[in-house]
């Protein structure tokens, strides 16, 4: 568990987001990897990053993808307490999040940033 007030540091593939009114680290470490693999029936994380590159995500998929991305942040959330999170911008803010946090994990950190700035979620 994170101690309060840590902010995202984009070098590990972190990003930040409003779950709820509470500021949450999103991550997307190797187990929350795993755990999409398995989810969306990928052979190996090329798979999964095609998958994702492909831009045609169900809802579900975007629940699972942020799901795993703030348990890989060490927080507390199933993918059916992400389902019913209060968000911030709607199907938007989502989709907001879920870019961000591809991005972070498969593109790497931008050049100098070691935070990430605060987007709702």
């Amino acid at each position: 568990m994170r101690a309060a007030g840590a902010r995202a540091n984009r070098r590990r593939g972190e990003i930040e987001a409003m779950v709820d009114g509470e500021r949450r680290i999103l991550c997307l470490t190797l187990g929350a990897l795993s755990e999409l693999e398995t989810a969306f029936a990928a052979d190996n994380l090329a798979g999964l990053a095609e998958r994702f590159s492909a831009g045609r995500l169900k809802a579900e998929d975007m629940i699972r993808i942020i799901g795993a991305g703030l348990r890989g942040g060490g927080n507390l959330y199933s993918d059916q307490d992400v389902a019913e999170a209060s968000v911030e911008g709607g199907i938007a803010g989502y989709a907001a999040i879920v870019g961000e946090l591809l991005t972070a994990t498969f593109a790497g950190p931008e050049t100098g940033a070691e935070t990430t700035s605060l987007r709702p979620l």
